[in-house]
């Protein structure tokens, strides 16, 4: 009759191994899954294996119609530096030119802007010097997105690095305001969509404008 010949732990061996399990789940618990899993990172050992940047904070919050919204909490600061163009790219001098006699006639468009997944997608308008314009957007399942509401001064002869300045800068699945145009030009939205679906940003205007041929959209 054959045996088999399987070793036989006697208590010693068996509690020195369930010690040495414990203190290797211990470290792979503080090093890996605490700054990976919950953003905690108690010896400084998961931003070195770089398990910290594994982590993807987020809370959640209640929007008005009772559904839950996932807030991203791992976005980047929102800088006075970042407004608008770079410092070494001048304002226009077309920017300083006066108001119209006569500003654009008054209408209202609801507009649908579909932003990818992982891109970005801009929205302009164009409104006169002084011209004022209402608005209101929001997204589809109230998907936070990055947001630059900016503009460009119309130029005759627009150089290579086009001036633009920043009205508002934000992370939002909602915004609403009336804009008074500081120049000439072309003004609106760039949304950036980091969400892992599409978002359909809603956009209602109304007042002294004119929507843009290029982006106006196919039926």
């Amino acid at each position: 009759m054959d045996t088999t010949n399987q070793p036989v732990l006697n208590k010693k061996q068996l509690l020195k191994s369930v010690i040495i399990a414990l203190v290797i789940g211990a470290v792979v618990l503080v090093t890996a899954v605490l700054p990976a899993e919950y953003g905690k990172d108690p010896t400084g050992l998961g931003e070195l294996f770089g398990f910290s940047k594994l982590y993807v904070g987020h809370s959640s919050e209640e929007t008005t119609d009772g559904t839950i919204q996932i807030v991203p909490k791992n976005v980047k600061l929102l800088e006075l530096k970042k407004l608008g163009s770079p410092p070494e790219v001048p304002k226009p001098v077309a920017a300083q030119n006066p108001p119209p006699a006569e500003q654009l006639t008054m209408r209202s468009d609801t507009i649908t802007i579909v932003v990818p997944s992982g891109k970005g997608l801009e929205y302009k308008f164009k409104a006169l010097k002084l011209g004022s314009v209402k608005y209101d957007w929001n997204t589809s399942k109230s998907n936070i997105v990055y947001i630059d509401f900016h503009g460009e001064v119309h130029e005759e002869n627009p150089p290579e690095q086009v001036f633009y300045e920043s009205y508002t800068l934000a992370y939002s699945n909602n915004m609403a305001g009336t804009f008074t145009a500081p120049f000439d030009g072309k003004h609106g939205w760039y949304w950036r969509n980091k969400n892992g679906a599409d978002v359909t940003v809603t956009l209602h205007l109304k007042g002294q404008y004119e929507l843009l041929e290029e982006y106006n959209q196919e039926e």
